[in-house]
């Protein structure tokens, strides 16, 4: 059954993400709630990708691409060979690098062993992925460039005519940005119908919660004016999502909302609610009660 494999590949997510903000003092920890699931939907059951052609331990940053650098390279080789029947993933929101680092491993596409690079001088596991970190396609922060560049490619592809699809991982603090609509706008004018786009709505953007930076308003209503057909899911709901993940609009792009939890499977973390974008320890009594009750829960300990 697909669905154990999903929560395996999830729970794994979470897991190492956790384990990786212990053993460095802090880390991108809600977002591994929030995008596990879907995460591990896509990868497991939804994306169709070639294996992975890229070495499972990360190559060492070799510059940046360029005429006069042929040996720059991307992460793209982690979701495998770009043939026009698999589809491509763009990971917008680059401070989920760690969660999506996670994922490669727990579906087979890095070595456990890459991670230890993570955001080491010289390597290419950097903590904000850039197009050379394994799973990026191309170099997404600051924020919002992701769906631009992905609308293009769906663009050449639909020019091409080639079945593959073009599948875009958004933060919803990207919807607060004017160069997404922007991205929606041509998307809508070219009917790029192989382009999906997937939203974690967590609610939650560096400065605290959304609503109190600045009121998003109605994603789905602005999102169905700006031309695309809108699905909003549980985003923890795996079935749900794989049902949603199945449409294929006509003359228009799918975005699905997938409504999360940024606490989801660590309700310790809750405490810090609604400061959750990255997680530090003010002192040794919190780390250590902190640790405890997210490990006692992650790994079903008595």
């Amino acid at each position: 059954m697909w669905q154990a494999e999903v929560r395996r590949v999830a729970l794994g997510i979470r897991q190492r993400v956790f384990e990786h903000t212990i053993k460095n003092q802090g880390g991108y920890l809600s977002q591994a709630c929030s995008a596990a699931d879907f995460l591990a939907t896509l990868y497991v059951k939804t994306l169709n990708l070639g294996p992975s052609i890229a070495p499972p331990v990360p190559r060492p940053f070799a510059g940046p691409p360029g005429v006069n650098n042929p040996n720059s390279f991307t992460g793209a080789d982690y979701h495998g060979a770009k043939q026009p029947e698999y589809d491509r993933f763009f990971i917008s929101p680059a401070h989920y690098a760690l969660v999506i680092y996670a994922a490669l491993i727990e579906t087979g596409r890095m070595a456990p062993a890459g991670l230890d690079l993570f955001n080491q001088d010289g390597s290419s596991v950097e903590m904000i992925g850039a197009e050379h970190s394994p799973g990026m396609e191309v170099t997404t922060g600051s924020l919002a460039q992701g769906l631009s560049m992905a609308a293009g490619v769906a663009l050449a592809r639909k020019l091409k005519q080639e079945p593959g699809r073009i599948w875009v991982f958004l933060s919803d603090g990207e919807l607060q940005e004017g160069q997404t609509w922007e991205a929606f706008q041509v998307i809508h004018h070219y009917a790029l119908d192989n382009l999906a786009v997937i939203v974690d709505v967590n609610g939650q953007q560096c400065d605290g919660a959304m609503d109190s930076v600045l009121l998003p308003g109605a994603f789905a209503a602005k999102l169905t004016a700006f031309g695309a057909q809108v699905v909003e899911v549980d985003g923890h709901d795996i079935e749900a999502l794989q049902r949603a993940a199945a449409i294929k609009p006509s003359q228009r792009a799918l975005v699905i909302l997938a409504k999360t939890c940024p606490y989801q499977g660590m309700d310790y973390l809750k405490k810090r609610y609604p400061r959750l974008h990255y997680v530090r320890f003010r002192s040794a009594k919190e780390f250590d009660e902190f640790e405890a009750a997210i490990r006692q829960q992650l790994y079903h300990l008595k």
